[in-house]
């Protein structure tokens, strides 16, 4: 097993610790306290703290990361399929089912959506019910509705629900 280094940044949605392999991204986890910073982190904890300062300043709409969430085949086309929806909008677990097979992967892909091991980079917050509701995040849902309404006034013309 490869050695895992953390990283924990201060964002207005709370704590955020930064798991990396040395050489991409591998989670972002919410947490409640402070939970330290490996020494001599590897370069792209450097990188992505910097991007995601960015995007909560709203200077930022897109991450250019490596990236590597742990899942399996399922849960990684699934997150292939939420990477695509664009910054300031929208899909449903629903529209994400279809691009996959079918009506009846809807609680597949919501399960996978659950699973994402790197919110925020991998936008699973803006996935949502196909009746506009917000459901689920690992996140809590007033984080959810922070994510989408920051989006919404940094893109405007985009309407979220």
């Amino acid at each position: 097993m490869s050695q895992i280094f953390l990283k924990t940044i201060s964002t207005p949605i709370g704590l955020l610790v930064l798991e990396s392999t040395g050489s991409a991204l591998c989670a972002i986890r919410f947490s409640d306290k402070e939970e330290g910073n490996s020494t001599n982190p590897p370069e792209i904890l450097q990188k992505a703290g910097q991007q995601l300062k960015e995007y909560f300043d709203g200077a930022r709409q897109h991450f250019s990361l490596e990236l590597s969430p742990k899942g399996t085949g399922f849960q990684k086309q699934v997150w292939e399929q939420v990477e695509k929806v664009p910054f300031g909008a929208t899909s449903s677990y629903l529209d994400i089912a279809l691009t996959l097979g079918g009506e009846t992967f809807t609680r597949a892909v919501g399960a996978a959506n659950g699973k994402n091991p790197i919110p925020i980079i991998i936008p699973c917050h803006r996935v949502i019910g196909s009746n506009g509701k917000l459901t689920g995040y690992a996140g809590g849902l007033e984080r959810k509705k922070w994510l989408l309404l920051h989006e919404k006034k940094i893109a405007p013309g985009n309407t979220l629900f």
